[in-house]
């Protein structure tokens, strides 16, 4: 169950917090609402890799365009070029 508790009580006892964050994320409030959350780096650092940007198409060049159409999966994943579409056989 995830712990939530006030920024003060956070202020007063980090080391506690930040132990109980390395087991579960930690709701960090201000005036009664949440706000920040604290969490273990681990996780952080999956959580960003989760990450992704997004662009649309339309705004790509002719030659970004190109470009992944001749793309190819990374050695250990050619299996995966079928995802591609019917052009990754050429």
């Amino acid at each position: 169950m995830t712990a939530t508790v006030t920024a003060g009580e956070v202020s007063k006892n980090f080391g506690a917090y930040q132990d109980a964050a390395v087991r579960e994320p930690v709701i960090i409030t201000k005036n009664g609402r949440p706000r920040t959350v604290l969490i273990a780096y681990e996780d952080f650092i999956r959580l960003s890799k989760r990450d992704r940007r997004v662009q649309r198409t339309v705004e790509l060049s002719d030659v970004e365009i190109a470009a992944v159409e001749r793309s190819e999966m990374e050695p250990g994943h050619e299996d995966l070029n079928a995802e591609l579409g019917p052009h990754a056989a050429d």
